[in-house]
């Protein structure tokens, strides 16, 4: 066998095991941020356990001014439970069965992706299965729709050491923000669009600016002085938290830190723009510091529970490092 037909035999070898090893790999999902495909017969879905699918996973999202979906919802019959309705990040089945049963399976019909099978004799008892792992399964969808958000904001992101020098921490922002103010213990960042902008802050503050008895109040007051930084286009306008709405205060997690999680709507004092905004307080005692991210946008013409859910990836992907000597601003 001469050398040029030895490699023309090598090369189609190697094609022919590269074109298989392609058709093994799972297909890749695709569809909207925050969207789910309910796979459930019309006659269940215009019923009861439509109405209980609804409620729980297209409720309102907590701490946006006006009502916006949990998830966008979009339904086919089981007979399309192929093709284009496989293809979601987030799939629910439902159905009638001859047993009560609910399983998720990952990446069943692609990758990455979720799908919950709930299945039950009588409508009543889906309803019972709902009711029990519906918290569960909005859970797993939330993360793997922080973590789709992270990965598109991977493409093309700000410099990886951006924040370490001054904050000792790493944060994965896209490129696409820019840079509004840098102080000591303060950077503001802000991307703008055509319907409006959507801005993050990053700061740190003693850890001693909060006391365990009072967290709600502190963060509030904490959050309306930094908010005298963010100031609009007319003399004596800046950013305070609106009090015609009650924040809504959770215990939460980030980077394996105890961290307070604030949402709420901010308005400009003096003026009348105003928003939602999420603020994630973290507790960082071996440094006794608060490492402080928030988010917040201002988009009067266009629905927000996605420009909020970009930013909330973003904070989440947050790692603090270690051996940080905090210094305070001096007054």
């Amino acid at each position: 066998m001469n050398k040029a037909h030895f490699l023309c035999v090598l090369l189609s070898v190697v094609l022919v095991s590269c074109l298989k090893k392609e058709a093994n790999l799972p297909r890749k999902t695709s569809g909207a941020i925050n969207t789910i495909s309910v796979i459930i017969e019309d006659q269940l879905w215009n019923g009861e356990v439509g109405d209980s699918i609804r409620n729980k996973f297209a409720s309102p999202v907590i701490g946006l001014p006006e009502e916006e979906p949990l998830f966008t919802i979009n339904q086919f019959p089981i007979q399309l439970l192929e093709g284009f309705a496989t293809a979601s990040r987030a799939i629910i089945i439902v159905k009638k069965a001859t047993e009560n049963k609910f399983e998720i399976k990952k990446n069943q019909y692609a990758s990455p992706q979720n799908v919950f099978h709930i299945s039950g004799k009588t409508a009543v008892e889906i309803l019972q299965l709902l009711e029990e792992h519906s918290p569960e399964i909005i859970r797993y969808i939330k993360q793997a729709e922080i973590l789709e958000s992270q990965r598109i904001n991977q493409k093309a992101l700000l410099p990886a050491g951006l924040f370490k020098k001054q904050f000792q921490l790493s944060l994965q922002v896209p490129s696409n923000f820019e840079q509004v103010m840098r102080k000591p213990n303060f950077v503001w960042l802000k991307k703008n669009s055509i319907s409006g902008s959507s801005s993050l802050l990053l700061y740190q503050l003693p850890l001693k600016t909060i006391r365990t008895s009072t967290v709600s109040a502190a963060i509030l007051s904490m959050r309306d002085s930094i908010g005298k930084y963010i100031q609009g286009t007319e003399p004596q306008t800046y950013m305070i938290s609106e009090t015609g709405y009650t924040p809504y205060f959770f215990k939460s997690t980030l980077d394996h830190r105890l961290a307070y999680e604030t949402r709420g709507t901010w308005q400009l004092q003096n003026d009348y723009m105003s928003g939602p905004f999420i603020n994630y307080t973290i507790v960082d005692s071996i440094n006794k510091r608060l490492v402080v991210l928030e988010g917040f946008c201002y988009s009067p013409s266009k629905e927000k529970r996605d420009v909020m859910h970009e930013l909330e990836a973003i904070m989440h992907s947050v790692h603090v490092l270690k051996n940080n000597t905090f210094t305070p601003n001096k007054k």
